[in-house]
């Protein structure tokens, strides 16, 4: 099963690091980041982890709720836990998911047997609290995730949710944002009353309209 942009994300029930779970009742109306690793005890998923748990407030302040999954058990699960919490100076509190048989995995389709058999891809999802998968980013085993990016993204997403704009390249949080073309350039001021630029007819700028 592929899993694209857009797709409903789909429900399942797992053994996790903190029991037993529902997924899409852990969402409940929040944000979700469902990201995998090929196993426990490896050394860019032990540092991606700790900077996960660090971010806490990051994630709470956006209403996003955090799972990661790994085809180990959920005992070594809380091994590994411990280890992440004394070399990278945190505390994880979020759930992994125990997938040893593998049936998460292949519902996101994380296994990619031109790059293992049987190890998860490191995949990364974003779902929206309507459940739609609106991010995926896949990485190889050797680079760790920027999560700086992950919460780029969300800030992204959620501006779109709740607005008809657009982000240019490399924005960040607090710049101008792009008017969507739907809107007509006559209809702007009264969306966007803080002011927009016509830059070209189908590119509008208008300051950050939450800020």
């Amino acid at each position: 099963m592929s899993i694209r942009l857009g797709d409903t994300a789909p429900n399942f029930q797992a053994n996790t690091s903190i029991g037993e779970i529902d997924f899409y009742d852990y969402l409940g109306d929040s944000w979700g980041v469902l990201f995998s690793h090929p196993a426990d005890y490896t050394p860019v998923c032990t540092t991606e982890l700790g900077r996960t748990a660090a971010l806490k407030s990051e994630f709470e302040k956006r209403n996003v709720k955090v799972l990661a999954i790994s085809v180990d058990s959920a005992e070594s699960h809380k091994g590994w836990i411990n280890d992440i919490n004394e070399t990278q100076h945190t505390t994880v509190e979020f759930p992994i998911i125990a997938d040893p048989d593998k049936t998460v995995a292949n519902l996101y389709d994380m296994i990619h047997p031109n790059a293992s058999e049987t190890l998860t891809v490191r995949s990364l999802f974003v779902i929206s609290p309507d459940k739609k998968v609106k991010l995926i980013i896949t990485y190889p085993a050797s680079t760790g995730r920027n999560f700086n990016e992950v919460l780029r993204v969300i800030d992204s997403l959620q501006l779109t949710a709740n607005y008809s704009v657009a982000t240019p390249a490399d924005w960040q949080d607090g710049e101008d944002v792009i008017v969507v073309n739907s809107i007509k350039t006559e209809d702007i001021p009264a969306k966007f009353p803080k002011g927009h630029k016509v830059i070209k007819p189908y590119l509008r700028t208008t300051p950050q309209p939450n800020k």
